[in-house]
């Protein structure tokens, strides 16, 4: 395979409907943060503090599942969006962005690099402190939906190639953040549900290898996969991973423009995307983001946690993501996407610091256990994210150009 060769029609339409519906539910996104802080501090904090304790309760024979909603939805409804993201890391490992070494050189040193840097920060501000050091990983990951968002207020004046490598970028982080959190935020392990969801994946195994390409069978045994491995310790979550990572994707010619030629796991991604964009990230941004400001001093950002957070998205995320793209083209490595130079790069890794959606699920997973650390996060990932935001929508509307200012030149 060519790997200097353009990307296919399929992938290149799988693109287009992925930032199509991460810039449009990007603002959704937004706008359900902005909700969810104004019932956590107003008279509606008592109904929304309910919503998120609302106990919910399923019961099969002897089998029960009994949790407050917001557990639910963190994870439940999470698990259908990292069934997403496991199926878009599978397609573009196969046919998109991540498919050969030319392409995916550039993004993977920046997402690393915009690993490494706020991880290193924040560890740096909270060492000593074993039970704050948990959530060393809360500034890791971009929110992809919320940046997209911010980059479609700017309209044609961006490149199409800075819209893929901020995508990818994202991409990537989230393979980092279900590393990390398969890694590090596990409790104790039951074997016995584990073996359940070991039978199950290998049921799944049997079929993706014997072609079998109806969706149906994969999502009933995804779904005991989720319970089992709810029940095992594992994050259930990770469910969704295993799940996506094993329906099959069938390579058909491209111009095939009938839906029903897409691949099975085309044909999941392309029913899944609005219903996450449009309804379960926005549902988790107004479960999660519910801070009442009331509770916190001027001054408390300062703290170690919300300090670390804070540092480490916006300025960890654009040094680590801007110094690995400089040094990258330096050493040949990679070249900068047509129509970016480095004050664009230097925009892109300011957006990278929005870390909402990620940021704020590991934040809960960091701290389930301690009610003081968990709403600091949340206040540092929400400075953070607006800094971020704020910061990376002012420079590129600065230094790209519009339409008007390319008739001209």
């Amino acid at each position: 395979m060519d790997t200097h060769a353009p990307l296919p029609q399929r992938a290149l339409r799988a693109l287009q409907h992925f930032l199509q519906w991460e810039s449009s539910g990007g603002i959704l996104l937004i706008g359900a943060a902005l909700v969810a802080l104004l019932f956590a501090n107003s008279p509606l904090e008592e109904a929304y503090e309910g919503f998120r304790e609302l106990p919910v309760a399923v019961q099969v024979g002897g089998l029960k599942i009994a949790k407050p909603l917001l557990l639910w939805i963190n994870d439940g409804l999470m698990a259908i969006f990292f069934l997403l993201v496991a199926l878009e890391l599978k397609r573009e490992a196969l046919s998109g962005q991540l498919s050969s070494l030319s392409q995916v050189a550039l993004p993977v040193a920046c997402a690393l690099a915009g690993v490494a840097v706020p991880a290193a920060i924040f560890a740096w501000i909270n060492r000593g402190d074993a039970v704050a050091m948990q959530g060393w990983a809360v500034p890791a990951a971009t929110d992809i939906a919320f940046a997209l968002g911010i980059l479609s207020l700017l309209g044609s004046r961006v490149p199409v190639a800075m819209k893929l490598l901020l995508s990818t970028i994202a991409v990537i982080d989230d393979l980092a953040a279900i590393i990390i959190i398969a890694l590090f935020y596990t409790s104790d392990l039951s074997m016995v549900a584990l073996a359940w969801a070991g039978a199950a994946i290998a049921a799944m195994v049997v079929l993706n290898r014997r072609g079998v390409q109806a969706l149906t069978p994969y999502l009933l045994l995804g779904t005991v996969v989720w319970v089992a491995v709810l029940k095992s310790g594992v994050h259930a979550t990770l469910a969704g991973v295993v799940t996506g990572l094993l329906i099959p994707h069938v390579d058909r010619k491209d111009g095939l423009d009938d839906e029903t030629q897409h691949s099975p796991l085309e044909h999941l991604e392309h029913a899944l995307h609005p219903w996450v964009a449009y309804l379960i990230l926005p549902v988790f941004a107004f479960a999660n983001a519910g801070l009442a400001l009331g509770d916190f001093a001027l001054g408390d950002v300062l703290a170690p946690v919300p300090l670390g957070v804070a540092l480490g998205l916006a300025l960890g995320k654009p040094v680590g993501v801007v110094g690995a793209a400089l040094l990258a083209r330096a050493t040949g490595l990679a070249k900068f996407p047509e129509g970016m130079d480095g004050k664009a790069m230097v925009g892109l890794g300011l957006l990278c610091g929005i870390g909402f959606t990620m940021s704020l699920f590991i934040a809960s997973l960091a701290y389930a256990d301690d009610g003081d650390m968990f709403p600091s996060a949340v206040l540092g990932v929400l400075c953070a994210s607006l800094v971020a935001a704020v910061a990376g929508y002012a420079w590129l509307r600065l230094v790209l150009p519009s339409a008007a200012d390319e008739a001209r030149g």
